[in-house]
């Protein structure tokens, strides 16, 4: 039967305040010829017959006149009440009229009564993860919130507060659309309908979806959790869960034996996140994916990388080696930040798939803008743009997730045209605690996952000592994120059990929760007890599974005494294959010469002086700026705005993407760019010239970014790490903005080389001038970027043939300070002509804009390479 939606009617106080909180659709009924008897019972808090009355007396007049899932109601309706009645019909018409009451008195009852079903339906649906049992120790709300709603508490209270009685509860009841707990079947008991209710929303799982404003999306949602025998796994994929969480647990293990006083962030209390991700990857490459970027903080990092990644193990393990030094290549940060990329064949799906962990420091939520960045790269350079060959996944910290305002940021890019990577499994691994803060006392939203709400991404919370429900819920998530393109939230509510790290004492702060925790049965136990009892598999298979593990992890520690197999290569997460060597040698340390020829710079200026679409109307502002630079070409001299877009057009030309993203960065926030044109006629019409230079050139991408630095340097750097053949760049909106980015900077642009090997050809543009505009208007502060250069002032390198770019080899990155448009062209493309990349800082001017001597002729910029006019490196004056 349709579901059912009445407008507030004379159903009773209880009914209309039902209605009134609770959204169900409408179905109108044809007006009838005469009015209702008089005799029809009105409501018992005085309200009139109304709507419902006329509905059912139309029904009466004429069954056609009604909607048919009405007159089948109606029909059931006067059955049931002409069934009840103990005395024969009176042939009298005062008894008749009587009768006639009281079956609509009746029919009137059942239909309250279906309507506070429907809204019960609705509670659990809503509100029913406030009563899941998500805590593993049994201790704690995952909400915060010791409150139960009152409709939810006891199945007394629910029928108090829906006007329903015990003797309803085995009464049958019809089934709205807006639920699939009934399966097949139509009807169901009350206590039927409690009973599946309580098992799809009160048990392991807690669903937040109802927030969600599209009725498709939950009404898909809906159908994965309410259908019933939906959490049903085969004997092998049960099987398949347990080795899995055999290899997660005996790896922490392993190390805490090898190495019982090394820190390393182990995944002990969550052990079920590594088969939670590779349930994720399984799906996901069983339904097209071919490439995973991961992003996570280092709690579980190794694991991850041995078990999900499937690194070496031995790799691994020569990381802990006490004889590996601070200046070895790449050991500037610690082993739970490295990262990895690894090309393997799927054993579930027999499809070869990429994984690449992206290195992070320890500022957690750094890394989420930087892999949606990557992603998004991964997708352009592919094809990809419905992301059904490239997605991400994002690992947080429950406390982190909900402190850190990067995560607010990323998740504002995720359905943004140019920053979309067409939806993210994010997985929280929800710890209950921040390092010794109580959650209480870390964010004031009642989940760490609240943040998730504002782009409408379902959120999942699953009790972690529960295996196959989170395995379940991982597959909905892949199939969520395939379906949708868009964001979906795992909270995995587990526990530490060794706290912060190995070396810390959780007691201090948190007594009551760790001798719970010390009580706690590890969850491997408790699935493979389980599995034993079902017969699943045996006591022997089991310890076979773990003798096996063990058994590999003790020949890779052999195996990582061996000093040759400790290399830098093994962890790199954008290896960029080919770029650093030509025919198997590395490339030779020299520049070509950076200047083009007349015709070309000719051809871009003269598209850049006009409007490649025909019948587009530009402002005349617009046209003026346009007419002036035609007669720049004409005299053969450039300024700032059309150096800059003779540089993208060649790089262009030569095949290189180019990018560029920022506040306004379209039309330049000081009107100097215009690299957009927009029709003043037609809405949402634009032309960007730059992609009409010639018929094989490679795409030109420009976009204004949301009010964010933080985060779309992020991406934007993760943007540039995906490729080296490509011109990445960001520009502030005034120079000193950068500030708010000051941990990209710190942690990733200027450090990721030593930390890493990580090459990054990034360009941060600057505007700087001090020009009278205030302290955040005036100074991109280049005296901040002088002293993060890792330049030696005692140490004046030798001379060599290729002196130059030696010396810009061995900085962490180029500063920039360009005093012509000239010399802005030659830089930006040697940054491509390099046979390295390294982070490009520019501080580009403001007045000089339009400065009349501000101004380069063609004859500086044809096969001159003025690179050492430019003031470069960290000896920048």
């Amino acid at each position: 039967m349709s579901q059912l939606r009445l407008l507030p009617s004379r159903l009773g106080a209880q009914a209309s305040r039902l209605l009134a909180a609770h959204d169900v659709p409408v179905f109108g009924w044809r007006s009838r010829s005469s009015g209702p008897p008089a005799a029809f019972p009105s409501s018992k808090d005085g309200g009139s017959s109304s709507y419902m009355e006329e509905m059912y007396f139309a029904w009466l007049e004429n069954p056609q006149s009604v909607h048919k899932s009405w007159d089948s109601f109606f029909r059931k309706a006067s059955e049931e009440a002409s069934s009840g009645s103990a005395q024969p019909q009176p042939t009298s018409v005062t008894r008749e009229s009587r009768s006639v009451v009281s079956s609509r008195t009746k029919t009137s009852k059942l239909v309250e009564d279906h309507l506070a079903v429907q809204s019960l339906i609705r509670a659990y649906q809503i509100r029913g993860h406030h009563v899941a049992q998500l805590d593993p120790l049994g201790i704690l709300d995952a909400d915060l919130d010791s409150f139960v709603p009152s409709d939810l508490i006891t199945t007394i209270d629910k029928l108090a507060f829906y006007d329903l009685q015990e003797t309803d509860l085995d009464k049958e009841f019809q089934l709205p659309m807006t639920t699939f707990i009934g399966g097949s079947e139509n009807t169901l008991s009350l206590r039927e309908i409690i009973r599946r209710l309580e098992n799809t929303y009160c048990q392991h799982i807690g669903l937040e979806f109802m927030f969600i404003n599209d009725v498709e999306q939950c009404q898909w949602i809906r159908q994965k959790f309410e259908t019933p025998g939906v959490m049903q796994f085969s004997s092998e994929e049960k099987r398949t869960l347990l080795a899995r969480l055999v290899r997660s647990m005996r790896f922490e293990d392993f190390l805490a034996r090898k190495w019982s006083s090394e820190k390393r962030f182990g995944l002990e209390g969550c052990e079920v996140m590594i088969p939670a991700l590779k349930t994720i990857i399984d799906k996901s490459s069983e339904m097209g994916i071919e490439n995973v970027i991961l992003g996570m903080p280092h709690r579980g990092r190794l694991n991850v990388l041995a078990n999900v990644i499937r690194k070496d193990l031995e790799q691994i393990f020569c990381q802990f080696d006490p004889k590996l030094e601070a200046a070895d290549e790449g050991s500037g940060d610690v082993k739970y930040h490295l990262g990895m990329y690894h090309e393997r064949i799927n054993r579930v799906t027999n499809r070869t798939i990429t994984l690449s962990l992206v290195a992070n420091p320890s500022h957690l939520e750094a890394v989420d803008p930087v892999v949606q960045g990557k992603t998004k790269a991964e997708q352009f350079y592919r094809g990809d743009a419905q992301g059904k060959k490239v997605m991400s996944i994002l690992v947080h910290g429950d406390a982190a997730f909900a402190g850190q305002g990067v995560v607010y940021e990323t998740f504002h890019l995720s359905d943004l045209p140019s920053y979309t990577t067409n939806g993210t499994v994010h997985i929280v691994v929800n710890n209950q605690i921040g390092f010794t803060t109580d959650p209480r006392m870390a964010r004031s939203s009642p989940y760490p996952t609240d943040v998730a709400r504002v782009v409408n991404a379902p959120i999942f919370h699953v009790n972690a000592d529960d295996p196959e429900a989170v395995m379940y819920v991982c597959n909905v998530a892949a199939e969520w994120r395939n379906t949708f393109n868009k964001d979906v939230v795992v909270d995995l509510v587990c526990y530490r059990r060794r706290g912060h790290n190995e070396m810390d004492e959780p007691m201090f702060t948190q007594p009551l929760m760790y001798k719970q925790i010390h009580r706690q049965v590890p969850v491997l136990k408790k699935y493979a007890d389980k599995l034993i009892a079902e017969g699943t598999v045996t006591l022997q298979e089991f310890e076979e599974e773990i003798a096996k593990y063990d058994r590999i992890c003790e020949e890779a520690y052999g195996r990582s005494k061996d000093k040759k197999i400790l290399h830098i290569k093994h962890w790199l997460d954008s290896p960029w294959p080919g770029f650093f060597n030509v025919d198997g040698e590395p490339k030779s340390m020299t520049c070509p010469a950076t200047g083009i020829s007349e015709d070309v710079l000719t051809h871009i200026g003269s598209v850049a002086s006009s409007v490649p679409l025909e019948g587009f109307k530009i402002h005349t502002g617009l046209s003026r700026i346009l007419r002036g630079r035609a007669d720049m070409i004409k005299n053969r001299t450039v300024d700032w705005a059309l150096a800059e877009y003779m540089a993208f057009g060649s790089l262009l030309k030569e095949g290189i993407h180019v990018r560029l993203s920022g506040q306004d960065v379209e039309r330049g926030t000081f009107s100097h760019r215009h690299h957009v044109l927009h029709d003043q006629e037609v809405d949402r019409r634009t032309c960007v010239p730059m992609n009409h230079l010639w018929p094989d050139q490679a795409p030109y991408t420009v976009c204004n970014s949301s009010l964010s630095e933080y985060g779309v340097l992020g991406f934007e750097l993760g943007y540039a790490m995906a490729s080296p053949n490509a011109l990445v760049l960001w520009e502030a909106q005034f120079g000193d903005f950068h500030n708010t980015a000051q941990c990209i900077i710190d942690q990733f642009i200027s450090t990721g080389q030593a930390k890493w090997v990580r090459h990054n050809g990034i360009v941060l543009l600057l505007p700087h001038g001090m020009e009278g505009m205030g302290p955040e208007h005036s100074s991109a502060r280049p005296e901040r970027f002088l002293q993060m250069s890792n330049d030696d002032s005692d140490a004046y390198p030798a001379f060599t043939k290729d002196f130059e770019v030696s010396q810009l080899y061995d900085c962490n990155w180029i500063v920039v300070n360009c005093s012509t448009p000239a010399n802005y062209f030659h830089v930006l493309r040697r940054q491509i002509l390099l046979p390295f990349r390294k982070p490009l800082i520019i501080f580009t001017p403001k007045s000089l804009l339009r400065h009349p001597e501000a101004k380069s002729s063609f004859d500086q910029m044809v096969s001159v390479q003025e690179v050492s006019t430019a003031a470069t490196g960290p000896n920048l004056g």
